[in-house]
């Protein structure tokens, strides 16, 4: 197997691990308002995460920036919480009584700076894996094609549950939203509460 489809591998393993779930409880709360027939809109929010991310990825496996790691380990679970949170404000738009729904830019800039601080916690990983390795640039794509990847294989999955639960089996969409944002929000207080930067503050 070439180094261009190990490395590929790894960053589809990397934030497809249930061991470092994270990730995958940034992306859920992130599309969980949407529909299946919503699909443009979060592709174009999931862009505004990897723009986000893919930018501090390069720039801090590159070492061109640098930054405090207990801190980015820190603030990503708070992005995760900022982001469910944000869900609790939801309306169903079939509601007619209801508030309109969250404005989208507003969600696609959340997406954008908060994929910028998951680069970073990205970063970590990959330069622990590439070492002293004279060429990064290939291992640097190929990992980051693979979490976009393992990203979109997260997304679909939400999706189609949600597909099965409000389309078929006719669940609220409020009530969907609120549940799963609500379960991503506890597990979020929790990795908070784990944070051991947090206890030394």
């Amino acid at each position: 197997m070439s180094d261009f489809l190990i490395y590929l591998r790894l960053g589809y393993d990397h934030i497809t691990d249930p061991g470092g779930y994270d990730h995958i409880l940034f992306v859920i709360a992130l599309c969980a308002v949407y529909r299946i027939q919503q699909w443009r809109q979060v592709l174009i929010l999931v862009t505004a995460f990897t723009l986000g991310h893919s930018i501090t990825l390069a720039l801090a496996t590159l070492r061109l920036i640098r930054y405090s790691t207990d801190l980015i380990e820190l603030l990503i679970p708070v992005t995760i919480l900022i982001t469910a949170v944000s869900n609790f404000f939801f309306r169903d738009r079939s509601d007619r009584s209801a508030v309109p729904a969250v404005t989208q830019p507003w969600r696609y800039g959340l997406a954008l700076a908060f994929g910028l601080i998951h680069g970073m916690g990205f970063s970590n990983y990959l330069r622990s894996l590439l070492g002293r390795e004279a060429d990064i640039l290939s291992p640097l794509l190929a990992f980051n094609i693979g979490l976009e990847l393992g990203q979109l294989l997260i997304v679909s999955f939400v999706l189609a549950v949600s597909y099965v639960l409000l389309s078929l089996a006719r669940v609220a969409q409020l009530r969907w939203v609120l549940i799963v944002s609500g379960i991503v929000a506890g597990m979020a207080i929790s990795l908070l509460l784990d944070n051991e930067y947090l206890a030394t503050l």
